[in-house]
Order: C-alpha cells, then sequence, then structure tokens
C-alpha cells in the first residue's frame, strides 16, 4: 500500500520548489502566464514570458543530490517530451511570433535548512 503522507511531502515540496522558480522567474522581468499546464501529451511546470519570448521551465526540486542532481533528471526523453508539449501550447495560445526558451530550475531543498536554486537559462 503507498504511503499517502510520503506522496504528500514530495507533491509540497514539488511545489514549493515552484514557487521559487516562479519567483525567480519573475525577478528576472519574466511574467508567469501558467502553471502545470496541462495537455494530452502531458504537463509543463511554468510557462514564462517577455515581449518576444516564451520561456517553458521545467522546475525539478530534490531534498539531496544523493541520486544526482535535479538537473540530471531532466532527460532527452523529458526534453523531447517538453518540445511536443510547447508546441501544443503555442498551438492553443494567442502568442504571435515569439523566441521559446527551455529552462531548468533545480531546486536542493535539504529538510531544515535553506534551499539552493539553480537556474539554467536555454537547458536545451
Amino acid at each position: 500500500m503507498p504511503d499517502n503522507r510520503a506522496a504528500a511531502r514530495r507533491t509540497s515540496l514539488a511545489r514549493r520548489g515552484e514557487d521559487l522558480a516562479c519567483a525567480l522567474l519573475g525577478d528576472l522581468g519574466l511574467a508567469v502566464l501558467a502553471r502545470n499546464w496541462r495537455c494530452r501529451e502531458g504537463e509543463i511546470d511554468v510557462v514564462a514570458a517577455a515581449p518576444g519570448l516564451l520561456v517553458v521551465c521545467e522546475v525539478k526540486t530534490r531534498r539531496g543530490d544523493g541520486f544526482g542532481t535535479p538537473a540530471a533528471a531532466v532527460t532527452w526523453a523529458k526534453q523531447r517530451r517538453l518540445r511536443r508539449l510547447a508546441a501544443a501550447y503555442l498551438a492553443q495560445a494567442d502568442h504571435g511570433p515569439v523566441q521559446v526558451r527551455f529552462d531548468v530550475v533545480a531546486v536542493i531543498w535539504p529538510l531544515g535548512l535553506a534551499p539552493r536554486v539553480d537556474h539554467l537559462p536555454g537547458a536545451f
């Protein structure tokens, strides 16, 4: 039987990591357009924009890096899926011509300590 408390803690950690990512993108002058945007292809964690630019951002949050860095979890398959998702987002959104950039925000947030946030703009 799955431990619902463990799943809830992971969801809470992921949500807090996304909150940090949105704040960071906002500090960089980007407007957050969507969080957890979904279609049948999957989900984009954060969609943000500036004039002429659309940023598709994957957020990975972990308690530590014992199983590798959070950014390393953005595999080729995940990158390919995010490209398809970006195309689906653009097809349904009215943005006009924009440059699309794929960012990764990697958060390591040890229990009881301050988070470390790494922003990788144009990661792939």
